[in-house]
């Protein structure tokens, strides 16, 4: 049974109810869950008794018995000298829902929202995720630091050690209340309420960051940005860098051209920040959910002095969270704690330990292990449908939850036709926030539904662009240098 290839070995997320009920009966629910999920699939290999014994810390006859009982029901098959995999007869079969499958009439097809950047959250409310929350309701804590909890500004740094390769100091997280939030907070400290900012944004970039320091009166000057992120080359020089005070990039993933910054380009950025005397924003909103290689160590772990890292939850749990962190220069905490006091806390106390207490016992870590193979699985589905569109360029999907497809005629035409055959996209020149938009195409995500869904919302937009795009026009985008799509 446990002869096997190590290469075909799947990873198995399990994450076990802490009940009465035996072990073996808590293994096999939690598999049989995760195989009707789609987590694992059929024909995976899973990992043999000694393996899977190790990594739930039980004894490997309790992992043998629950094979045992999921062999008798037909969900796992021992081959001879391949080890045990989930059953290749399995196809088809999924957990019963009470909502009902979508169907390729019209009268279901409407209403199928592609908005970048959302999750699947369909699987998040597991026994660990209820128990953290019942913990924190039952035990409410007081929170008296008004840069947030400990116990969570703690457990965020020895998250921000195991994913990103970032050495915190926990007295240096600040609890936010999310992306927007927290870039907002961090904006009238840096200004200390008496000046205006000049911000570097990215163009194009994350509209609904972008806007920020515009709402709180401050200016915005856009940076130059390709396949491969920001552009050092294109960043002000002279007088023009000094009068700028901060700059907001994504250096793990590029939003939405999805490029990553190279080691060259980061020490390039860095180097440019320390003669401008620069705060460099370090928005590291998805960089967990990488499908190419290894997640990116963070910009911050290069740069502790000019560098803030801005983060969040909203990829990896739920947007509905509104709980994210920055890790701050210690500069700036004095400033940060006085503002708080005057402000109090953005996220509230159950909340902040509900988090603290899920990423404390390594659910997160499992659940993004989890939601990897998911991603990558749709992913694939992307690539497969809109990667030979014609006259149609798909960029690469080196990681995140979205994806920018490109092509040779009307985004508006594209636009409105996919909404009214139910598909909602978003279009490219929004990202750039003016009328500097080089290249016309869309950008949809394809995290927040099921792979049937998400195919026939990907079916609909090939038709539409293929009908509006000439086929006998070249290919190639206005913009230069595209890389192939990973396939």
């Amino acid at each position: 049974m446990d002869e096997m290839r190590p290469d075909l070995v799947v990873d198995v997320p399990l994450d076990l109810p802490q009940d009465s009920r035996p072990l073996p009966v808590r293994i096999c629910e939690g598999v049989r869950g995760l195989i009707m999920d789609g987590v694992l699939a059929p024909g995976d290999h899973l990992p043999s008794t000694r393996a899977l014994s190790a990594q739930l810390g039980v004894s490997r006859g309790t992992v043998v018995a629950s094979y045992e009982q999921l062999e008798a029901e037909g969900y796992l098959v021992a081959a001879s000298g391949s080890g045990t995999q989930v059953n290749p007869d399995l196809r088809g079969l999924h957990r019963r829902s009470t909502t009902p499958t979508p169907s390729p009439s019209p009268h279901h097809r409407h209403g199928i929202d592609l908005t970048p950047g959302a999750p699947d959250t369909a699987g998040l409310a597991n026994s660990a995720w209820r128990s953290a929350w019942h913990r924190a309701c039952v035990q409410p804590r007081r929170i008296t630091d008004p840069l947030g909890s400990p116990r969570l500004r703690h457990e965020v740094a020895e998250h921000l050690r195991q994913m990103r390769s970032l050495l915190a100091n926990p007295r240096q997280v600040v609890v936010t209340g999310g992306a927007r939030a927290g870039l907002a907070e961090l904006i009238q400290v840096l200004c200390d309420r008496s000046r205006h900012l000049m911000v570097g944004v990215e163009s194009p970039g994350y509209p609904s960051l972008r806007k920020v320091p515009t709402a709180l009166g401050h200016r915005i000057v856009g940076l130059p940005t390709d396949d491969h992120g920001l552009d050092p080359e294109g960043l002000p020089t002279g007088s023009d860098a000094t009068n700028l005070d901060a700059v907001l990039i994504t250096p793990s993933h590029q939003y939405p051209w999805g490029g990553s910054l190279s080691a060259s380009r980061r020490a390039a950025v860095i180097e440019w920040a320390e003669r401008a005397n620069c705060w460099i924003v370090e928005d590291d909103f998805d960089s967990e959910l990488r499908h190419v290689g290894a997640p990116l160590p963070a910009l911050a772990s290069l740069d502790e002095e000019h560098t803030i890292l801005l983060g969040t939850f909203s990829s990896v749990l739920t947007p509905a969270l509104g709980c994210g962190y920055l890790v701050i220069p210690p500069d700036l905490m004095d400033p940060f704690a006085e503002q708080r006091q005057a402000t109090g806390q953005p996220v509230p106390a159950i909340v902040q330990e509900a988090v603290a207490d899920y990423l404390s016992t390594g659910a997160l870590r499992r659940r993004t292990q989890r939601m990897r193979q998911v991603y990558r699985r749709r992913r694939h589905t992307v690539i497969d449908i809109l990667g030979s569109v014609p006259g149609a360029t798909l960029q690469p999907i080196d990681g995140g939850l979205h994806a920018v497809l490109l092509f040779d005629g009307s985004e508006e035409d594209v636009v409105r036709q996919c909404r009214h055959e139910g598909v909602g996209v978003t279009p490219l020149s929004t990202y750039w926030g003016s009328a500097d938009a080089d290249a016309a195409g869309i950008v949809l995500g394809f995290g927040s539904h099921d792979d049937d869904t998400l195919a026939m919302a990907l079916t609909t937009i090939v038709r539409v662009v293929a009908d509006r795009t000439d086929p006998r026009m070249s290919r190639q985008s206005t913009r230069p240098s595209k890389r192939a799509v990973d396939r």
